[in-house]
């Protein structure tokens, strides 16, 4: 594969992890999809590892979505503005503190949302504790599985 058809697949697999964080868009799929794509267009072990990889995680992220509660995040107060900070956060946690960092990273982007919109300390975890239950962590175990298969592709793309 040529460097843009690399930087195609990055942007899809962009597009996947904001789909994740929109309600009714097949982002973790979107994601799966562009490793496929990668995959199929540079045929090595390699390539067909993380592939394989990717398509254990998305399913392992799927089993544990349908054990946790369903989502009602909108029914919760969330916004689209909210999961911008909440994938902000996760995706600069992912790379400060390598793949766990996501975890806080997504809670404190949440944080700080509800912090900038209610004010006060208290206020703010009590309504990240309300979000996380009204569905957070069903957005949280996918976003995670999608940032996984991110960051396999990187380092197959850099190192590989």
């Amino acid at each position: 594969m040529d460097v843009w058809e690399l930087l195609l697949v990055g942007v899809v697999i962009l597009l996947g992890l904001a789909g994740v964080l929109v309600p009714g868009v097949p982002g973790s799929w979107l994601v799966w999809a562009a490793v496929l794509w990668w995959a199929l267009g540079d045929p090595q072990a390699l390539s067909w590892g993380v592939l394989v990889g990717a398509t254990a995680v998305l399913l392992l992220a799927q089993a544990i979505r349908w054990a946790l509660p369903p989502r009602r995040l909108r029914d919760s107060g969330a916004t689209p503005r909210m999961g911008v900070y909440a994938g902000a956060g996760a995706l600069v946690g992912f790379f400060l503190l390598p793949v766990i960092g996501a975890i806080p990273g997504f809670v404190a982007g949440l944080f700080l949302h509800e912090r900038l919109r209610l004010g006060g300390h208290g206020q703010a975890w009590a309504a990240v504790r309300t979000l996380m239950r009204a569905g957070g962590w069903s957005v949280l175990t996918e976003l995670f599985a999608c940032l996984l298969i991110l960051g396999a592709w990187l380092g197959a793309v850099i190192w590989g």
